[in-house]
């Protein structure tokens, strides 16, 4: 029986995460408070009030030292924490600027600066997709990814939004195209999500330390996580079973 181990958000794109023990999902919507919020760089073209790829924002993919913030939020307030930086409190909706001047330094050189603060468009995070998706992967999966590593890792570096246990490993890649029942929520499965370069990193140091490229090359393709659609809101909370319907 697969259950739910772990529940994550990341209220701004590539920067921190927050875990919560319980969540209400909402049909065709991304994760309630996740990427709600992403640093545009200097080179970015955007679409106001449209969703807009990753390749216009700040990531752990070419800056890793982005991937070691970590986060927690106290109602509209956010409290971020970096090894290399001073402790920082925002409300993202007014404090766009401090945030901004926060990671500039965490920004690899070469890279194009970040400018600004921009929120995600209504009823979806600024993810990965470009369906309003939720990400959704196995513990069994990353511990296969990890035996194969020379060091241990946390499963921060996948970034993803529900972690289950209770699954074989890549058992979850079996499920595209199938609906399932998270708690009171229902959703499709919709596709495999390829990885890049951010999980290499480690999210302590933010010094890459894993080739976990490679890692999964050996497994045969180079994915972790699937994309879930919501099709039926409803509570999911952390011990929640998970079932195929």
């Amino acid at each position: 029986m697969a259950t739910v181990a772990a529940l994550y958000r990341h209220p701004i794109k590539a920067i921190g995460r927050e875990e919560v023990d319980e969540v209400d999902l909402i049909a065709g919507q991304t994760l309630p408070g996740d990427r709600l919020w992403a640093v545009a760089h200097e080179a970015a073209k955007l679409k106001d009030g449209e969703w807009n790829r990753c390749i216009n924002f700040i990531r752990g993919a070419s800056s890793p030292k982005l991937m070691a913030v970590t986060m927690r939020s106290d109602g509209d307030r956010l409290h971020l924490s970096h090894p290399d930086r001073p402790d920082l409190t925002i409300d993202p909706a007014r404090d766009g600027d401090a945030l901004v001047d926060w990671v500039r330094p965490l920004v690899d050189e070469g890279r194009a600066a970040p400018v600004a603060l921009v929120p995600a468009p209504a009823a979806r995070g600024l993810t990965d997709t470009a369906i309003p998706s939720i990400s959704l992967a196995s513990m069994a999966s990353h511990e296969a990814v990890a035996a194969r590593a020379a060091l241990p890792f946390a499963v921060h570096r996948w970034r993803c939004n529900i972690f289950l246990d209770g699954l074989r490993a890549w058992e979850e890649f079996d499920w595209i195209g199938r609906t399932l029942r998270l708690g009171e929520a229902e959703a499709k499965v919709e596709a495999r999500l390829d990885r890049c370069m951010a999980t290499t990193v480690n999210t302590d140091t933010g010094e890459r330390d894993v080739p976990t490229l490679e890692i999964l090359k050996d497994f045969g393709h180079q994915d972790f996580a699937v994309a879930l659609v919501v099709t039926k809101g409803g509570r999911l909370r952390t011990g929640d079973r998970v079932e195929v319907l």
